[in-house]
């Protein structure tokens, strides 16, 4: 069967490639001017087949190879990748510039048109709602919570830390997902029988999404949809979206009580969204599941990464690790748990959260198309209605910008030299109008986890950052473990 197909498509994709190149002959007159990688004709780019692994190891060599900027094409869809701090600026800052790509179409069947993945008039609406949920006064009382998860954490680490090490993502993507919950939903997620199935269907998810985004056949939605990977998301979607409508039936059961709802700027997420359906505003119920999909994935799965490889850096660089203890005693001295002040007051742990992620951005590329012409930093024309891809991973680790980029070095961020850099040079929460709606919320918890850990242990290495190898993913992904030795203080 498939070979027939292969037969009937083979000749009308070769007619509506030559017919299309045609049609736009002055934008791919533009795009093939940018530097790249081989390309043949009709299937360009795409000569190879690419494991997640893989295809993570190609794009970093291309960056190296490329940088600043760099094109790739398979039959009529072109991508142009951008590294350089001055094109990030005149792409995040250009409301022209706001609509994400098509690849975020292929998130629809989980996520909807969520905050993640809409643009325009309904973006704007949904933002403006739940901007209130990350108000200081949201972030103020969710301290109590997080104290609370990081304690279970820490509880678990205790059990663990007579193994010669401890694979920690597992346990700090559990406490990253109940923290969402005792948070920002206002619902014990530690119950739900269903949590467990619930992250597996993440990962799933994920690896589907790059099977189809590294296939450019698949593009297409006809073809996919012949495809058993369609049948395959489609039972992970079922997953997915059963854990969320349980937990707004579960939240809808005591929406109400107790809770004084008037004080708007006060309200968490889910309450939030529910209150402004209430009042009327621009969002139903599947809107509601729309940006309960995409918080609890992005407010889980991102901060999650953030922790595991902060952790993994901090047991390789034992001076850092100390200097962060001190200055926790210092602050916090003997008393149980840090306040939200104390948090904020963590300025050189700050500075090593800041440093881990520009080693490792939770998101490490994005995506958008261009609404102008863009002339790029080092001359080339980004035609109008461009897919585009900016490269945060690379950027961050770019010896151009970045002395010795390799290298752990929280001083990077002290004022004089943040002053010295672009402004657009770190971006590990994008930036400009369409930035990371809950950047300050995963500061806040990063804080909090390490301070309950490195309150509790010492960390030595077992896994090096040179070990650590990635596969491409929606956000960064270790391919394997990242392995950590705890030792009590105590």
């Amino acid at each position: 069967m498939w070979l027939l197909l292969a037969a009937i498509l083979l000749p009308l994709a070769i007619f509506y490639y030559k017919r299309r190149q045609k049609r736009y002959e002055e934008v791919w007159k533009h795009i093939m001017a940018i530097p790249g990688p081989k390309a043949y004709p009709v299937i360009g780019c795409s000569y190879k087949s690419f494991t997640p692994e893989s295809l993570w190891d190609e794009e970093r060599d291309r960056a190296k190879q490329f940088y600043p900027i760099y094109k790739a094409w398979t039959f009529d869809f072109a991508f142009v990748v951008i590294m350089s701090p001055e094109d990030m600026e005149s792409v995040l800052t250009n409301q022209k510039q706001n609509t994400k790509n098509f690849i975020y179409n292929f998130l629809h069947s989980w996520l909807g048109t969520g905050l993640l993945t809409s643009g325009g008039t309904k973006w704007q609406k949904r933002r403006k709602i739940l901007t209130p949920a990350f108000h200081f006064n949201i972030l103020h009382e969710f301290t109590d919570s997080l104290n609370k998860e990081v304690q279970i954490l820490v509880d678990n680490f205790k059990e663990l830390c007579h193994q010669p090490y401890v694979d920690v993502t597992k346990p700090i993507t559990e406490f990253a997902l109940y923290a969402v919950g005792e948070t920002s939903l206002g619902v014990s997620l530690r119950e739900d029988p269903n949590c467990e199935e619930y992250k597996k269907a993440v990962h799933d998810y994920a690896e589907s999404f790059i099977y189809r985004t590294s296939r450019p056949w698949l593009f297409f939605s006809f073809i996919y949809k012949l495809s058993p990977a369609y049948k395959k998301e489609m039972k992970i979607v079922e997953t997915l979206h059963n854990f969320t409508t349980n937990v707004i039936k579960e939240k809808k059961k005591v929406f109400g009580k107790d809770v004084d709802y008037d004080q708007r700027k006060k309200l968490a997420l889910l309450d939030l969204m529910l209150k402004a359906q209430q009042d009327g505003a621009a969002i139903d119920d599947e809107g509601i599941k729309e940006e309960l999909n995409t918080f609890i994935f992005e407010g889980h799965d991102t901060t999650s990464g953030s922790i595991a490889y902060t952790l993994m850096l901090l047991a390789n660089n034992k001076e850092a690790q100390e200097e962060i203890y001190r200055e926790i005693v210092s602050i916090i001295g003997s008393k149980q748990s840090p306040s939200y002040s104390d948090l904020s007051e963590l300025k050189y742990m700050e500075r090593c959260i800041k440093e881990s992620l520009r080693l490792y951005p939770s998101v490490p590329v994005i995506g958008r198309v261009t609404g102008e012409y863009i002339k790029s930093q080092s001359g080339y024309t980004i035609p109008k209605g461009c897919i585009i891809n900016l490269s945060i991973y690379d950027m961050h680790r770019n010896p151009a910008i970045w002395e010795n980029p390799e290298k752990f070095d929280p001083d990077r961020f002290l004022p004089d030299n943040i002053a010295k850099r672009h402004p657009f040079a770190y971006v590990p929460f994008s930036a400009g109008s369409r930035n990371c709606i809950g950047q300050k919320f995963a500061m806040l918890e990063l804080k909090a986890t390490l301070c309950g850990i490195l309150r509790n242990f010492r960390l030595e290495a077992y896994d090096r950052p040179e070990h650590i190898k990635h596969k491409s993913d929606i956000v960064l992904r270790p391919a394997g473990e990242i392995r950590v030795t705890f030792i009590s203080r105590t």
